[in-house]
């Protein structure tokens, strides 16, 4: 062969390999193992994508498959799509004697759940993640575990569109389409789109609830169980501001009313416990355990006082237990008697004011307080069941409980997810806001309904005038009908970025994403998220530039639920 064929041939060669590796790996690219994550990634695939979804950690399902079996849901009738069926698939496996190994299925009694229907939605942690397999086996979805995206370079762009991403161990995940599925909102921040961490200002929107709120819970006909109700004493020596404040407390006081701040509401896990004794696992100690870090619990459980707007007092939730302790056997609300164990305010499993660096944080951060609020609730929990300054009520019924021995088994029975309520939200095309969730406005192009009430937890906790402590932060504002959630809501600026949706870290004020974030919504999210980045695809377009009424009509045809449903006489 002539030197000069031999050149030709090189130069063939090598315009080829140009060529291959011009063409992405993938059509789409999910990244995050959430749920939204989940139904993203199966929507797309089945519209005919080739889809990778990838999840930083081991498991997928984020909080749905880590320990949220109990479902906020609002309105079951505003439930579509994939996220429907998701939970008749649960219903499935639960219609097969095998799955009900300690308790029969006919005296399985909870909140939501109705034998007769063709869904559940109270489920077990380990079968919600075999579920989300199972659908992402069917679809053909490609899975890749355990890669982090790299946070400082991982997000490669090019004319104001995500080419690639790159995660810590080197590997390249290239594309034509992204979508960030994460709580934090990764990918949405190293493309540079614009994002809020906090709560807005009260009058930046004209909403009510945003903001600072240290008033909010006071004077209610009936008592708040999220704020003190009796008078508990913030000082390390009572009555003593000089010894400083007891562990939980924050600096500051009440502060201005309404206005903006950079606090997160707070964070926790949502433990998967039993009182069957073949299938418990005794509570032990975390190794830093420190008994003065509940200080703040072993008083407010003593507290006899009344504060003043609280004459009646009530009864004290059980901080790990929560008032079903009258119910025999107490807590059970999930199948096989075990338990979804939440936060149970004022004092409980949320690290109050533990996470304002998460959102933003690096993983050296995050894993931090992702280990002190694994330390806070063991403690706390062992605090309860064996401290003498914990009254009986609350100290003895924690001594037939423990973790569930077949949940979470490669990680020593505690869930894999914190529960991230709030990280980064969007500054996107649309913000939704108060108005949006109370029916004062109506956005167009729906892609889902929102239906739970207009939720936050605490985001601290402060000294009032009166030297007591109280808490701030807590919103409960229900909502009087599903509503409509805009495609704009998680598509970016256009000038920020055209070729990446936002499901999770949407575009929503403090007050409407406190509504928003429930995890069967994520997944409608999601699907819809899918669907319309393969339309993208299919149109050659901007995710912002897709036909809105295309994307209505395939996502009616996959059975979303788009259009607002008749009202209830009073929001719950």
């Amino acid at each position: 062969m002539s030197r000069l064929l031999r050149l030709l041939c090189l130069l063939f060669l090598a315009a080829l390999g140009r060529a291959a590796a011009a063409v992405p790996d993938h059509d789409i690219v999910v990244y995050g193992g959430t749920s939204a994550g989940v139904t993203a990634a199966v929507a797309a695939a089945r519209a005919g994508q080739r889809v990778v979804l990838i999840e930083p950690g081991r498991h997928i399902g984020g909080l749905t498959s880590g320990g949220l079996g109990a479902t906020d849901i609002g309105r079951k009738e505003a439930i579509g799509g994939l996220a429907r069926e998701f939970y008749r698939r649960v219903k499935q496996h639960y219609a097969t004697p095998a799955a009900w190994r300690y308790e029969r299925p006919e005296a399985f009694r909870s909140q939501h759940h109705d034998p007769a229907e063709d869904v559940m939605f109270f489920f077990e942690p380990h079968v919600a993640e075999q579920v989300f397999h199972d659908l992402l086996r069917d679809a053909g979805v490609s899975l890749v575990t355990g890669e982090r995206l790299d946070l400082k370079a991982g997000v490669v762009t090019r004319d104001g569109a995500i080419t690639t991403l790159v995660t810590e161990s080197g590997r390249r995940f290239s594309g034509r389409v992204f979508i960030d599925a994460t709580y934090e909102g990764d990918v949405m921040a190293g493309a540079g789109v614009a994002y809020r961490v906090g709560r807005e200002a009260k009058a930046e929107f004209g909403e009510t609830r945003n903001g600072n709120q240290p008033h909010l819970l006071r004077g209610r006909a009936v008592p708040s169980p999220h704020d003190f109700r009796r008078a508990v004493d913030p000082y390390r020596r009572p009555g003593d501001p000089a010894s400083g404040l007891v562990f939980g407390v924050q600096e500051g006081g009440a502060g201005t009313e309404g206005a903006g701040d950079d606090r997160v509401q707070a964070y926790c896990y949502r433990l998967c416990l039993t009182n069957v004794p073949e299938n418990r696992v005794p509570f032990a100690a975390p190794a830093d355990y420190d008994p003065a870090k509940y200080e703040l619990v072993a008083r407010y459980l003593n507290a006899s006082t009344m504060l003043p707007e609280y004459p009646q007092g009530g009864p004290i939730e059980h901080p790990v237990l929560g008032n079903n302790l009258l119910q025999q056997p107490p807590g059970v609300i999930m199948p096989n008697r075990k338990s979804d164990s939440n936060n149970k305010d004022p004092v409980g499993f949320n690290l109050v004011a533990g996470n304002y660096a998460y959102p933003d944080g690096d993983y050296a951060t995050r894993e931090r307080i992702i280990r002190e609020h694994i330390s806070w609730q063991q403690g706390l929990i062992w605090f309860l069941a064996t401290d003498p300054r914990v009254p009986a009520p609350y100290r003895e019924p924690l001594q037939t409980w423990g973790l569930a021995k077949d949940e979470f088994t490669d990680t020593g029975h505690w869930p894999h997810q914190l529960y991230v309520r709030e990280a980064r939200r969007m500054t996107g095309t649309y913000v939704m806001t108060e108005r949006d969730c109370d029916a004062t406005r109506s956005a167009p192009h729906s892609i889902g309904l929102g239906a739970y009430a207009m939720d936050s937890h605490n985001v601290r906790r402060y000294v009032d005038e009166h030297g007591h402590v109280r808490t701030e932060g807590t919103i409960g504002l229900g909502v009087k009908q599903p509503y409509p959630i805009p495609y704009p809501a998680i598509t970016p600026r256009r000038e920020q970025c055209t070729n990446l949706l936002v499901p999770v870290c949407l575009s929503a004020t403090h007050v409407a994403y406190g509504s928003i974030r429930m995890e069967p919504v994520f997944m409608i999210l999601g699907h819809s998220a899918g669907i319309a980045a393969a339309i993208a695809l299919e149109q050659d377009a901007a995710v912002q530039d897709i036909d809105l009424a295309t994307l209505r009509t395939r996502l009616l045809a996959e059975h979303q639920v788009l259009d607002r449903l008749t009202p209830r006489k009073s929001p719950p």
